[in-house]
């Protein structure tokens, strides 16, 4: 299909953006239209900004956690410890009646 089927196509305008990486990316928004201030950058994944000498920065990456790792900052020890021996304590008296 060509633009004579579709219509006319809206006015455009291209912005660049540039991530932390030095990959630069131009995207086409409408002309009326407010470009965003960051763009994910389509090579790496780094967040990309429109000021060249001055890129977003990547973002932290949390490492993964266990939930076990989220009970431990949550509970001390003595906690835990004394939360497993109710629940063994319970276990005991199911089997044993």
């Amino acid at each position: 299909m060509g633009e004579a089927e579709r219509g006319e196509s809206a006015p455009r305008r291209r912005v660049a953006f540039w991530c932390s990486q030095g990959h630069e990316t131009r995207v086409a928004f409408a002309s009326e239209a407010e470009a965003p201030e960051t763009w994910d950058c389509p090579r790496c994944g780094l967040p990309a900004g429109q000021d060249h000498a001055a890129p977003p920065p990547a973002p932290r990456s949390e490492p993964y956690k266990t939930h076990l790792a989220y009970v431990r900052e949550r509970r001390s020890d003595a906690d835990g410890d004394a939360l497993l021996e109710e629940a063994l304590s319970k276990l005991r008296a199911r089997r044993g009646a």
